[in-house]
């Protein structure tokens, strides 16, 4: 008898709950089987299942790639050994179903034929689990999407049996005792994009539990405790709840804010009580969510229970008594809030970050919220993972949750509400498109992005008139790192770190990074000079600290920063006020080149007074790039001015180039200006007018004004030159009496 020993894997999002075995092709070859043929797993128990080829992956791996509900069965970890041979599967004549004890199930008139359907051709062995996917029109109440464990009391034949469209499914509804095993939770296939972290989990918490042995080997203290920290949303909770399911161990869980209590000395004792449960009922695991609630740094508290807490806490983690086999798992987004004393080896032993998803994680979590959906087949996942950094777990479920209500946005006209039923052929062609997905998206921001996240301008490189040689320029230094980082790799250099447009007022600086950030797909967050100054203490660095930490969770990110003179002026300009200013621009300078790498993370910057930034931010290592946004050549005005007419309707003597040749000394901004007033003109003289003349725009013309004079235009020369390499640098305060801004 063919058989071989694998290694046991968790399963691919998609095949949840549908009683597949994975296998490479050379195994395949070797045990003599094609897909579909069904196979015995024998771990410390027996199971059986259908084979279908692995990715190509999982090749010569020697693994084997099952769902929670089979390792179940076969009563296996991942990462354990299992035999695997072909199983001689008899049809099955009659097969009983029963719900485990903690499941309270009512089963509809038409239940056992729903789940016959389901099962058909699925091989079942006796006592085995057996997961039934709830969905809308269903006879047992349980979130869609879910899979409900049912319990195969008795199979006729014995041994591996196929259900076939002959086989008699009996459903009963009083639950079977002594099942302790039963799937109804969350097994590791929940969980997506978190590879190395459950890895790392699982050393720690399973190892000890089943092989005490190899810790006894090594002469060392198995773990006692695992800190889970990182940004809301990215699956702690989730992550301890698959760790219990999976290990089989009692689970205790604590929420931080429920132990606390007014009576004296009352929540110490519910955290003994918790603990001393734990080690009764041991191999167990005590998970603590919200830990910096109940466990905040002592000296910053100013209540009295909050400390006798800490106290208690770390006297259990590490106390006199040994506490057996028990793990704590804490978990917070405030790793730094937390009681340093409970950081130390021995207390919490190991800290495991679990980060924004990146885009791999993201296609996985996708993947696993859209099981149960039914997706048309224009919706492709990777293109939408592609669209979502930023995004964590949390978000992309509400993603799709948004996604298929636009899909009933659609089918609601045809629905009755005040009829009981809804017709089944309905329910049938209900699919969620790529539209949905679309819509969803302009919903859904990511949750780490919520208090800065911008709406993203929808300004393409189309929007912006002119300027060739800058937009050259920037996109070298902002796309480039951002959708080709390789090319940098491949010349060994680093890219640059900041781009500082500069140039006169309304030439298009702010324009340019919006377009920027549109054409990257990377998150934008635009901060706006002033709104960052306040007049508390250290709450202006406070705020740009923040600013790049969100901005590094959430990269690819780009930072904008509008009016930087106002935000970074010279340092030591004798004016010493608060000192704001300074600090900022002290905070800037760590930020921008400190000891944290910028990881994916674009700083543009726009000014019109580039002499008065600091002189320490325009060296290289911070803004790098300086590029001076002029004014347009003739060319350029007449691009602009093309943009800015493009939905006004022009009698045939209009000439934009002619307009362009007659507008020296006009910016961008300006030449929106002529062509609104041009439209206003032509309204003055007619209020049914329906097109615009030449005329029109000569006389606009007279109205507006050009931005740019002689003097404002030797001032920018004056700074190109003092910017461009060898040039002096420029002395502050010798600008403000030669120009004045009007």
């Amino acid at each position: 008898m063919n058989e071989v020993q694998l290694e046991v894997a968790k399963a691919y999002p998609n095949d949840s709950g549908r009683g597949i075995a994975r296998l490479d092709p050379d195994t395949l070859l070797h045990l003599k089987l094609s897909p579909g043929d069904i196979i015995e797993i024998e771990g410390a128990d027996v199971t059986a299942a259908k084979v279908w080829r692995a990715d190509r992956q999982d090749w010569n791996t020697d693994t084997v790639r099952i769902d929670g509900f089979t390792r179940q069965n076969a009563d296996v970890g991942i990462g354990e050994r299992v035999e695997i041979r072909k199983a001689e599967a008899e049809k099955a004549d009659k097969l009983v179903l029963a719900p485990p004890e903690e499941a309270s199930v009512q089963f509809g008139s038409d239940a056992a034929g729903m789940v016959k359907r389901q099962i058909l051709k699925r091989p079942v062995v006796e006592r085995d689990i057996v997961p039934v996917m709830s969905s809308t029109n269903h006879p047992f109440m349980r979130s869609p999407g879910q899979a409900i464990p049912l319990i195969a009391v008795e199979t006729e034949p014995d041994g591996v049996s196929l259900i076939t469209e002959d086989t008699e499914v009996e459903l009963r509804e009083e639950p079977i005792s002594g099942f302790e095993k039963t799937g109804g939770g969350i097994t590791y296939e929940d969980i997506g994009g978190l590879q190395s972290e459950i890895q790392r989990v699982r050393e720690m918490v399973e190892l000890p539990m089943k092989h005490p042995q190899i810790f006894k080997k090594l002469g060392i203290e198995p773990p006692q405790g695992v800190l889970l920290h990182g940004p809301p949303g990215t699956g702690k909770t989730l992550l301890a709840k698959a760790v219990a399911n999976e290990t089989s161990a009692s689970f205790f869980s604590i929420a931080g804010p429920e132990i606390i209590s007014k009576y004296y000395g009352e929540s110490e004792q519910q955290l003994r009580e918790i603990f001393e449960d734990a080690t009764e009922e041991s191999p167990s695991i005590i998970f603590i969510d919200e830990l910096d609630s109940i466990a905040p740094k002592r000296e910053d508290v100013t209540g009295e229970v909050e400390r006798r807490v800490v106290a208690q806490l770390l006297t259990m983690m590490d106390g006199l008594e040994s506490r057996g086999q028990v793990i704590v798992i804490g978990a917070t987004n405030r790793v730094d809030s937390v009681d340093p004393a409970l950081r130390r080896p021995g207390r919490f032993d190991r800290e495991i970050e679990i980060g924004v998803p990146d885009e791999v994680g993201r296609e996985e979590i996708l993947q696993i919220h859209t099981r149960g959906m039914p997706l048309s087949d224009d919706v492709n996942l990777s293109r939408l993972a592609t669209e979502t950094h930023g995004f964590v777990g949390a978000d992309i479920e509400s993603l799709t949750k948004e996604a298929a209500m636009k899909a009933l946005r659609r089918y609601l006209p045809e629905i009755d509400l005040d009829e009981e039923d809804i017709p089944p052929s309905l329910i049938d062609r209900m699919i969620i498109k790529r539209d949905d997905f679309r819509g969803a998206l302009n919903e859904v921001s990511p949750s780490a992005m919520r208090e800065v996240l911008v709406e993203l301008p929808k300004v393409n490189w189309d929007h912006v008139g002119g300027l060739e040689q800058a937009k050259k320029e920037v996109r070298e230094s902002v796309e480039w790192p951002m959708n080709s980082p390789e090319k940098f790799e491949r010349m060994g250099v680093t890219p640059p770190s900041g781009v500082l447009l500069y140039g006169p007022p309304g030439t298009g600086k702010t324009l340019m990074a919006k377009a920027v950030a549109n054409e990257t797909d990377a998150n934008f967050i635009s901060v706006r000079g002033p709104q960052l100054l306040s007049k508390w203490v250290g709450e202006s660095e406070k705020a740009i600290r923040q600013t790049f930490r969100k901005a590094r969770q959430v990269a690819p990110t780009v930072i904008f920063f509008d009016e930087l003179d106002s935000l970074a002026p010279g340092r030591g300009g004798g004016d010493s006020g608060s000192n704001v200013s300074e600090r900022v621009v002290n905070q800037l300078l760590t930020e921008l080149d400190g000891l944290e790498e910028m990881e994916d993370v674009m700083v543009i910057a726009a000014t019109n007074r580039p002499d008065m930034i600091d002189p320490a931010l325009i060296r290289s290592g911070r803004f790098d790039r300086l590029v001076m946004i002029g004014e347009p050549g003739t060319e350029g005005r007449e691009q602009v001015l093309k943009i800015h007419t493009e939905d006004v309707p022009l009698t045939a003597d209009v000439s934009l180039r002619e307009l362009a040749e007659i507008t020296e000394g006009y910016v961008g901004s300006d030449l929106e200006s002529i062509a609104r007033e041009a439209a206003i003109e032509a309204l003055r003289e007619d209020e049914d007018a329906d097109q615009v003349e030449m005329r029109h725009f000569r006389q606009a013309m007279e109205n507006v004004r050009p931005t740019i004079t002689d003097d404002i235009r030797d001032y920018y020369e004056q700074m190109e030159e003092d910017f461009k390499g060898g040039g002096p640098e420029p002395q502050r305060g010798q600008s403000g009496g030669r120009i004045g801004f009007q």
